[in-house]
């Protein structure tokens, strides 16, 4: 396992309408969305074609394990910032630090994703090519 001290990536998202509930405050599975799409922007900024690597190589990373603090809601129109932060890396999954703050700098949510590598044919763990991302590492 690899560890990995890389300056966290930051991905802006603004709250609108549809990531809302009726009180105008971002419903639960929302912040999954965030988180998601920002792990999907951070591999997109380090060269990572997800679609070209799927088609290559028959795999895809799916979410593991995740832990959620649910600190302070979000509400319609905020400014949000979605980090990244890779905390370990092993042989077919990594672990993932994400964070979603408002612009102000108050922390709003506090994750620990663990997304395994995955051999879409057999559905089954496997080994992330060591040629993936490489930058990702100290």
């Amino acid at each position: 396992m690899s560890e990995s001290p890389a300056t966290p990536f930051h991905w802006p998202v603004r709250v609108y309408w549809e990531d809302t509930d009726a009180g105008g405050v971002v419903y639960h599975a929302g912040y999954l969305r965030f988180m998601e799409r920002a792990r999907s922007e951070w591999m997109r900024a380090l060269g990572v074609d997800q679609m070209a690597f799927k088609q290559a190589t028959g795999l895809a990373f799916m979410v593991r394990d995740m832990q959620i603090d649910f600190l302070k809601p979000a509400l319609l129109d905020d400014e949000l910032s979605v980090t990244v932060e890779v905390k370990a890396w092993r042989s077919a999954s990594i672990l993932f630090a994400q964070t979603i703050t408002k612009t102000d700098g108050s922390c709003l949510i506090r994750a620990s994703v663990r997304v395994a590598c995955v051999d879409l044919a057999r559905m089954r763990p496997a080994q992330i090519p060591s040629d993936l991302i490489p930058q990702a590492l100290p």
